[in-house]
């Protein structure tokens, strides 16, 4: 099928505040969304409205907890001149949509979200028995949908909620997609692209609703995404009167499959908090180098003389992350001939950590030591996401009757 221009589409992306990051949001989200704010419109915002969905109880550090977060984002490159950074709840636009989607969305789709009983089972030290946690999958639909973006960056395990997006933008549009002539403003909107820009889209639009064609269907998009002399509003009527429904008023987004993360713990576990066997982004180089030194080995390596085997080891995960085809074949080499010792082993990796976190830990002192630098530049993210969240609104309150006079 012909996609749509990367530069056409928006990412939406967002994390819980957690405080400080380690290498494990490095590998797994951070060095995603280096790539992607050079290849999209991407907005990453800091969601701590979802943070209260699961720890409503103890809110005190959720503020200062964002501001680690965004200072690690600035420091690995995320850049505010290429996306938007923002925090949710500087948005009160998610909240009202969240309200207005909530009115047409059916309970049953919230009780199915795989991941509503299974963090049920896994919290059960907290009371998660609240209206906040049975809707925070519909809180995230409003977070996609607010910004009508095309991609959201998920790994399968989150597939269910991109779902249940795309079902919510479906029904709002089934229910409140339809206006007065829309078959005669959609007619007028096709002329308003020009002769041969017309005749194109009307040849796609049939193929598509006569013959199923949905190769027709996505070059008809492509033709809309690349429209300039239409209005927003008349490129949404045609891409609703392109798949034979009223005007799409939220578009439905797209799962966009990221790699499962590789990078391990210091126990050979995914490196997570939960656990205690991370790394911290910009944690001090003498407290990584005792982690690393100190971190658990092939248990059959009793003594310096002792083979080991190196898929039994957590730190030859580690190489798979961090070195190459030739320091790889010495520690294979090295390790089942006991040729070198552990601590040797180890040392490519501390030195590979060091040298990868040294440019982080700098920028992230620099921005540290200049608060209003990164408050300024958020408050400039957090504007241009209300000016877009702004208009998505006004647009679902005209639907549903609440337009304001």
């Amino acid at each position: 099928m012909t996609a749509l221009p990367n530069q056409q589409q928006r990412v939406l992306s967002g994390m819980r505040p957690t405080g400080r990051l380690h290498l494990g949001h490095y590998h797994g989200v951070l060095k995603n969304w280096l790539r992607l704010q050079h290849e999209y419109e991407c907005f990453f915002f800091v969601a701590d409205w979802h943070a209260l969905t699961t720890d409503y109880e103890q809110p005190l550090n959720i503020e200062e907890s964002s501001w680690e977060m965004l200072i690690d984002w600035l420091a690995v490159g995320i850049n505010p001149n290429t996306a938007k950074l923002f925090i949710q709840s500087r948005v009160p636009e998610h909240a009202e949509l969240h309200l207005l989607l909530s009115m047409m969305t059916p309970l049953g789709w919230l009780e199915r979200v795989p991941t509503y009983k299974d963090q049920q089972e896994k919290l059960k030290e907290k009371d998660l028995a609240t209206y906040g946690f049975l809707g925070y999958p519909l809180l995230q639909a409003a977070d996609i949908l607010i910004y009508k973006a095309t991609q959201v960056p998920v790994g399968e395990d989150q597939v269910a909620h991109i779902e249940l997006s795309r079902e919510v933008a479906r029904r709002f549009n089934h229910l409140y997609g339809s206006e007065p002539d829309f078959a005669d403003n959609a007619a007028a909107a096709v002329k308003k692209m020009g002769k041969k820009n017309a005749k194109l889209y009307n040849e796609l639009r049939k193929r598509f609703q006569e013959k199923g064609d949905h190769e027709a269907l996505e070059t008809a998009r492509a033709l809309l995404e690349s429209q300039q002399n239409i209005t927003l509003g008349d490129r949404e009527r045609l891409f609703g009167y392109l798949e034979g429904v009223s005007k799409v008023i939220l578009p439905e987004p797209q799962p966009l499959l990221t790699p499962a993360s590789k990078m391990p713990g210091l126990d050979g576990q995914k490196m997570s908090k939960s656990y205690n066997n991370t790394i911290g982004l910009r944690e001090e180089p003498e407290s990584v180098t005792h982690k690393l030194r100190t971190m658990p080995t092939d248990p059959a390596r009793v003594r310096r003389s002792d083979p080991g085997d190196p898929e039994k080891c957590p730190v030859w995960k580690l190489h798979q992350v961090y070195s190459g085809d030739e320091v790889r074949a010495w520690v294979q080499q090295g390790c089942t001939s006991a040729g070198i010792g552990c601590l040797e082993c180890k040392q490519p990796i501390i030195d590979a950590v060091l040298a990868e976190q040294a440019p982080i830990r700098e920028r992230a002192e620099q921005f540290a030591a200049n608060p209003n630098l990164v408050r300024s530049l958020v408050n400039e993210g957090c504007e241009v996401a209300r000016d877009v969240a702004r208009v998505t609104l006004e647009e679902v309150r005209q639907a549903m009757g609440l337009r304001s006079k």
